[in-house]
């Protein structure tokens, strides 16, 4: 290869690869983009009480303001506490991280665990903790199906098996915005220097050991990188359970 060749042939290698570089940082800033905090959505008021009191929202505030109608759910064989099973054949722990492997991991002896969702935030060492889904899309928060492990497998797990039913008032509403939930806490509930981490939509509902069916209205959580927990009542606005610890 003669020397013009092969400098044609190193100019095109560096063209290209500025362009791999080039779409490699764009792909990052629309990344980082999408994953900050968008505060326009909140008053000027309250971003005033934000920097008064010092408090920091890192989570990213959700825009969706579905119409949902509250449920009712009673507590199957077990009651509250649950049914602690041990499983047949121990499944390895990392397929957590993949929720179709591990549905089809346990599909023979937790045929359900499609209509849960994983909850990071719920979770400690040695469980994994989720919860059962309303109209398989909306957590139900403080109801939960935990994977026990040890030594990197799932060998039991214990299960606050219910029955989900629309409430007698099955009337569906818009729920409260996530700015404006996050609003009454940041005035009124969070104390000074609070780190807001996580933003979820779902349902709250009152845990009693009871057979009778149990009110269950949907809910903004909020997460506190202290562990703390706040639920928002996303018709009413009402905190339900501020300074809940995790």
């Amino acid at each position: 290869m003669d020397s013009g060749r092969a400098k044609n042939v190193l100019i095109y290698a560096f063209l290209l690869l500025n362009l791999v570089l080039g779409y490699q940082l764009w792909n990052d800033l629309q990344e980082q983009a999408d994953s900050s905090p968008d505060f326009s959505s909140l008053e000027t008021s309250i971003q005033h009480a934000m920097d008064a009191k010092g408090i920091r929202v890192l989570a990213k505030i959700p825009g969706e303001t579905p119409e949902l109608g509250k449920i009712s759910y009673r507590f199957l064989e077990g009651g509250q506490n649950g049914k602690m099973i041990q499983l047949d054949n121990p499944v390895d722990s990392k397929l957590i991280f993949s929720p179709k492997e591990l549905a089809a991991a346990l599909k023979q002896q937790l045929p359900n665990l499609t209509s849960y969702q994983y909850d990071e935030i719920a979770s400690g060492p040695g469980e994994f903790v989720l919860h059962p889904l309303v109209d398989g899309q909306w957590p139900l928060f403080k109801i939960d199906l935990k994977l026990y492990y040890s030594n990197q497998k799932i060998i039991s797990y214990l299960e606050q098996g219910i029955e989900i039913a629309d409430a007698e008032d099955g009337k569906r509403q818009r729920v409260l915005s996530a700015s404006k939930a996050l609003g009454n806490l940041i005035e009124n509930f969070l104390p000074e220097g609070s780190v807001v981490t996580q933003i979820d939509l779902g349902y709250y509902g009152e845990v009693f050991d009871s057979d009778a069916h149990l009110p269950a209205a949907p809910a903004w959580r909020f997460l506190l990188e202290s562990g703390k927990e706040y639920y928002v009542q996303g018709i009413s606005g009402d905190v339900i359970s501020p300074n809940t610890e995790k």
